[in-house]
């Protein structure tokens, strides 16, 4: 094998090794996301959360989806809630994993 030949391989190794790892999901691409506002609507399994900035964004509940802070279950969701909800960017749907609920704001209209 010529020198040419040997780093062309090598140079070939390494881009499929680097693509490889691009194509693998990691630990990072599933960090969780935050989306903080109040819930607009409730149904079965899914809930609307509004921003109260022109975002509104739906979130599925799951088996594992756990609530903390002023409720401690899901079925006590309500609309009016304000809560802080974290999901996976990854997730198609977005499904809740945790909902803090916080305290009521004094500016609720």
């Amino acid at each position: 094998m010529t020198r040419r030949s040997l780093l062309l391989v090598t140079l070939m190794v390494a881009v499929s090794f680097s693509t490889a790892a691009l194509l693998v999901p990691t630990s990072a691409s599933a960090q969780y996301r935050e989306f903080s506002g109040r819930i607009d609507m409730v149904k079965k399994n899914k809930f609307i959360v509004d921003n109260r900035q022109g975002d509104k964004v739906s979130f599925v509940l799951v088996p594992e989806t756990e609530v903390s802070g002023e409720k401690k279950s899901v079925k006590k969701l309500k609309k009016g809630d304000w809560v802080t909800v974290s999901w996976k960017f990854v997730d198609k749907p977005r499904k809740a994993y945790k909902v803090v609920v916080l305290p009521p704001r004094e500016d609720d209209d």
